[in-house]
């Protein structure tokens, strides 16, 4: 059995935790849940914006943050399901989701993914790079969640400052890896 065989078992029998689909994409994020709002500039220039898009949507910003990542897909596209896990041995953290939206325009690129039966957290996350008229390049990662088991429940009011935490850190790591995948080409950020 191959790593895609592998990754597709690990997904049976899975079905999206939330009713709210897509909210990220077309907003506004609903009632009853934790926001995130966190927005990072990566840079200026539209090879900085697509060395940025390709960052983001080919998980090398989850896996350049430390995260371990499997993936039905090689890119963010609907319908993939993703699993991502942080930590090691027993101490190790696993959330599984489903990409619900992807957009790769001219402008905007990204995706968002939603939770599904298992995880942690119950709600719905994206990670949008965008080119503004100014040239300048910006990372946004929005989000609603509630905790859907006993430890979250339990963490109470430490979730929501990790998700932020984490949201600043995928930020650093798009700019760093875009800022290295256009080094050399004599872009200017």
């Amino acid at each position: 059995m191959n790593n895609a065989d592998r990754t597709t078992d690990r997904f049976t029998d899975r079905t999206l935790s939330y009713p709210e689909v897509g909210a990220t994409r077309l907003g506004p994020l609903p009632d009853g849940y934790q926001h995130l709002h966190h927005t990072t500039r990566i840079g200026r220039g539209r090879a900085v914006f697509d060395a940025a898009a390709a960052v983001v949507t080919d998980w090398r910003m989850h896996r350049g943050s430390g995260v371990r990542l499997l993936s039905t897909a090689v890119r963010a596209e609907p319908g993939a399901r993703v699993e991502i896990s942080l930590g090691v041995g027993p101490l190790r953290f696993t959330a599984r989701c489903q990409v619900i939206w992807a957009t790769y325009e001219r402008d905007r690129a990204g995706f968002g993914y939603g939770t599904v039966t298992g995880h942690p957290e119950c709600g719905e996350e994206s990670f949008v790079v965008d080119i503004r008229d100014d040239g300048s390049v910006w990372f946004t990662v929005m989000a609603f969640s509630r905790p859907a088991r006993w430890y979250t429940r339990l963490a109470g009011p430490l979730v929501p400052v990790m998700q932020k935490g984490y949201a600043k850190r995928l930020g650093r790591t798009v700019r760093r890896l875009a800022a290295a995948d256009t080094e050399g080409n004599g872009v200017v950020q």
